[in-house]
């Protein structure tokens, strides 16, 4: 799970048609988020089941923080690929190659 910098209009409506309302008791209900990087304002957020597999794009880069410098980018929607297909994060072959 993560987020990304704002989707185009095309990407927001096509990952809009397959996500889910999560019901109450989601353990994130109540956290609050940033509205964008460096931001003070509050993103009003609507909380989705897992389950959509999202190809992004990242840089390595980490500042001397130890935070990500670069943020996310959205590429597509994998809908060939499954949840239980994606290594966890830290887990497999591509984190061995840190």
């Amino acid at each position: 799970m993560g987020r990304t910098v704002p989707l185009r209009r095309d990407q927001a409506r096509q990952v809009a048609g397959h996500l889910r309302p999560v019901g109450p008791g989601h353990s994130w209900e109540g956290v609050r988020f940033a509205a964008s990087w460096g931001s003070r304002g509050v993103l009003v957020a609507v909380l989705v089941r897992p389950g959509t597999v999202a190809e992004i794009s990242a840089g390595r880069a980490i500042d001397r923080g130890r935070v990500y410098r670069h943020p996310l980018r959205f590429k597509r929607l994998r809908l060939d690929v499954g949840m239980e297909d994606v290594p966890r994060f830290g887990v497999g072959p591509a984190a061995a190659a840190g």
